[in-house]
């Protein structure tokens, strides 16, 4: 069931890049489109600490700084590049680039956190490095520079939260955690967002699902609703049961597999096809992916799609013990 989960969540993180594109292309902005994703999933984090442990919304002053950061750029940030780099590039590519943030994280940890890694973390470089530059078509430039770059600094985003939240883990639950940094990220692209322009026929204009199902029309609510439901609260709560039946390093691995489940669907879905060396190439930085999850020695896996960590869930019972042993 370990394994099932893990699958799971990793399809419908996987399969939520294309609904984003589709709702980008009926006419939300990368920024618009992350200002609802974020404003949902803080929602419903909520409405389930409200049931569960009302306590966690009492967040200590020392907190907030660490807290701010990784709404701002961990979440906000992460979620506006991503978007942009889907609106510029295939959606599988714009993850591959993102999870570059797995072999980021190993780096940092290894040359400023002293933290030990195995030695296999600098096949894991080479083997992301070939890989990328077949992926990049360097002899033919058939990727976008700008959506590159735009997926790089998700990338980079993203590798900011796992250095800084797997940190807060020891003190805060993950569903708290999201809960605090999604309302952080609402609030920063609240004065951008242009939200005071929504009327209801934002919502209500009826939209393709292009591609394949370009037959197929739906309201754009339904795809936001989706989006923010289906594509990213409920994968996340499937990768926490996931690892409460597996290693953290066999669920990290299996999260991974987001990165095929959207190349398959943006194929299957969107109609976006890669020459054959590309798929080599994706196929090359996937392995190296793979191998910097098991290159450190952390009880914390990977979810990039909406930076959400998951890792040991500290209850606060369990918190007041360890500070009054």
């Amino acid at each position: 069931m370990g394994y099932f989960y893990a699958l799971l969540a990793a399809f419908l993180f996987g399969a939520n890049g294309s609904v984003s594109k589709v709702i980008i292309e009926a006419g939300f902005s990368a920024i618009q489109l992350t200002q609802m994703r974020v404003l949902g999933a803080a929602v419903i984090s909520g409405i389930v600490l409200l049931a569960l442990d009302r306590r966690s919304f009492r967040l200590p002053p020392r907190q907030w700084p660490v807290i701010i950061v990784l709404g701002v750029v961990g979440v906000g940030l992460l979620q506006a590049t991503y978007a942009f780099a889907i609106a510029l590039l295939p959606v599988g590519i714009a993850l591959l680039l993102e999870y570059l943030a797995v072999l980021m994280v190993a780096v940092v940890a290894f040359f400023f956190f002293k933290e030990k890694v195995h030695i296999r973390l600098w096949a894991a470089i080479a083997l992301v490095i070939v890989g990328l530059i077949v992926v990049a078509e360097i002899w033919a430039s058939t990727l976008n520079p700008v959506g590159v770059l735009w997926g790089l600094a998700a990338a980079v985003s993203l590798a900011t939260y796992f250095l800084v939240g797997e940190r807060q883990l020891k003190t805060i639950s993950p569903l708290a955690l999201s809960f605090w940094t999604m309302s952080v990220a609402t609030l920063f692209w609240a004065p951008f967002s242009r939200w005071w322009t929504f009327t209801s026929e934002t919502f209500t204009t009826v939209t393709s699902l292009g591609g394949s199902l370009q037959e197929i029309t739906v309201p754009v609510w339904l795809l936001i609703v989706w989006n923010v439901t289906l594509g990213s609260f409920a994968p996340f709560l499937l990768s926490l049961s996931a690892l409460k039946r597996l290693s953290a390093t066999a669920a990290g691995i299996v999260a991974t597999s987001e990165i095929i489940f959207a190349f398959i669907t943006a194929w299957l879905w969107l109609q976006e096809a890669l020459s054959t060396w590309q798929v080599i190439g994706a196929s090359v930085v996937f392995g190296g992916i793979v191998i910097a999850q098991t290159a450190r020695s952390s009880d914390v896996v990977v979810q990039a799609d909406l930076a959400l960590e998951t890792g040991p869930i500290i209850l606060p019972m369990e918190l007041s013990e360890e500070n009054n042993p």
